[in-house]
């Protein structure tokens, strides 16, 4: 008998072949799948391709009959190809004839003509020729004049919109210089002391500025009158500067105005900045600031030079927005074309000329240069820019108020009449004033005695009627003064000694009073 360890490897045997023969027949049949498998597959492979050998053989077919076909078109094409060389040779033949039978026909035409016409080919061929030109040149000229005119008509109306909308936008009432400035009082106390005692004042700070000065007896304001400007603005700083100090003496005056004489370069670089501003014109050389300074003091036709700068330069700007062209270089361009009067009298050549030449030395653009010489047609115009300077300038002097040729005249006539003093030997100074009607003279005292004074006082005035005729009455004043100035500790006095009366003479006897 078996033990029960027996069994058990006897039971796990017979589990261990149960389990191969379990995984034999499931390998069996699966197996058999797979061979049903690729027995179908293999079945469907052979019906494709049995498809494709027969798509095959009807393609191979179709080419077979395409490749007859095409050689039999190729043998129908090389026909025709020889029939059309065949029918191309004889239409050659023909045209050749037909151009010989053609040239014989017009040679007989035209000679039949001839006879008729009594005109000869060459002729007859010159005179159609002449009237086709003369036909054309008069429907050319008739478009030509009717376009240059319709041109013209829009060009004229778009140019006076354009200065119109240009000059509405600046809307610069006034650019005109006036011969007087107006100071007011601070209180009325101050008027007594500007005149000083007897006058004394007051005749002083004409005496030394050269200036009138107009002060009324119930008046809050002083007025200080002379066709010179930087005169003019020297004693009116100067009379500025005494108002404010309140101390008002003959020596203080002469100190006043020599500190005012000696910063009219501030104020003329101050007057730069600012109109360069007014006119958006920046980035501008030191040199070019304080030249342009200068133009404050100096008028054309009384016009202020350094006023219709700026508004050269805003007119200017306005125009090249309308048209197209630079804005920023028609205004610099416009700002500066005048500043060559600076130099006038000093440097010779006209005022574009050497202008253009000191702005191309202070660093200034080609074009700024060019347009600035070119803006009187001394050279000719290189940009758009430079034409519309040139019409800005026209434009600002040109229009109403803004210039006055009596103003010019006064001051030519004074300028003439200084001039004329000062030929004179031993005239230390000239100065015109009272709009022309008086003339002071002011002598070295070592050069003219007082016996010389009263006959350099006629003297004066019979040259002035010998070389500007008679102007009506003109006072010549002939002052002769000798100073001295002494200082004792902090005490400080000066004495004046006038060493001689004034002389007065007229060009012309008049009544005294």
């Amino acid at each position: 008998m078996f033990g029960a360890l027996e069994w058990g490897y006897v039971l796990a045997l017979l589990s261990a072949c149960l389990i191969a023969l379990i995984l034999v027949l499931v390998a069996r049949r699966e197996a058999k799948a797979v061979r049903v498998q690729a027995q179908e597959d293999a079945r469907e492979l052979r019906e494709h391709i049995k498809d494709r050998s027969a798509e095959l053989a009807e393609r191979q077919e179709q080419l077979r009959n395409s490749e007859k076909e095409l050689i039999s078109e190729r043998r129908r094409l090389r026909k025709q190809r020889q029939r059309n060389d065949q029918r191309e040779q004889e239409l050659v033949h023909d045209r050749i004839a037909f151009e010989a039978e053609r040239e014989r026909t017009v040679q007989e035409a035209a000679r039949r003509l001839e006879e008729v016409a009594g005109m000869t080919v060459v002729d007859a061929r010159k005179t159609l020729e002449r009237s086709i030109l003369e036909a054309a040149h008069r429907n050319v000229a008739g478009v030509v004049t009717s376009i240059e005119q319709q041109a013209r008509d829009t060009a004229e109306e778009k140019a006076r919109q354009i200065i119109v909308s240009t000059l509405q936008r600046i809307a610069v009432p006034v650019s005109s210089a006036a011969a007087v400035t107006t100071l007011h009082l601070p209180h009325e106390e101050m008027r007594g002391r500007i005149i000083g005692k007897e006058g004394r004042n007051i005749r002083a700070f004409e005496a030394i500025s050269g200036v009138d000065v107009l002060i009324e007896d119930d008046s809050s304001v002083v007025m200080l009158a002379s066709f010179d400007p930087e005169r003019r603005e020297t004693a009116t700083a100067a009379m500025e500067e005494l108002l404010n100090d309140g101390r008002i003496n003959p020596h203080r005056i002469e100190e006043a105005l020599e500190r005012a004489a000696m910063a009219t370069a501030a104020r003329s670089s101050e007057a730069g900045l600012e109109a360069a501003k007014q006119a958006d014109v920046h980035h501008l050389a030191n040199e070019i600031i304080e030249i342009m300074g200068q133009l404050r003091l100096r008028t054309s036709y009384g016009q202020s030079v350094l006023a219709h700068s700026v508004e050269v330069a805003q007119i200017a700007a306005g125009i090249a927005k309308d048209v197209g062209a630079d804005p920023a270089v028609a205004s610099r361009a416009g700002f500066l074309h005048d500043i060559g009067k600076a130099f006038t009298g000093t440097v010779t050549g006209t005022h574009a000329i050497v202008g253009s030449e000191f702005l191309a030395k202070h660093g200034e653009l080609e074009d700024i240069v060019s347009a600035v010489a070119a803006h009187h047609d001394e050279v000719p115009h290189e940009s758009i820019e430079s034409v519309i300077v040139q019409i800005a300038d026209a434009i600002s002097a040109a229009r109403p108020g803004a210039r006055r040729d009596e103003t010019t005249q006064l001051i030519e006539r004074m300028e003439r009449l200084e001039h004329i003093a000062l030929g004179i030997e031993g005239v230390h100074r000239a100065l015109a004033m009272s709009a022309g009607r008086e003339l002071r003279v002011v002598v070295e005292p070592s050069a003219v005695t007082d016996d010389q004074i009263a006959a350099l006082a006629t003297d004066v005035a019979r040259r002035i009627e010998r070389e500007m005729g008679r102007l009506g009455v003109v006072t010549v004043t002939v002052v002769r003064e000798l100073r001295a100035v002494a200082t004792t500790g902090e005490m400080h006095e000066t004495y004046e000694l006038d060493d001689s009366d004034d002389v007065h003479e007229d060009t012309e006897p008049r009544p005294r009073t």
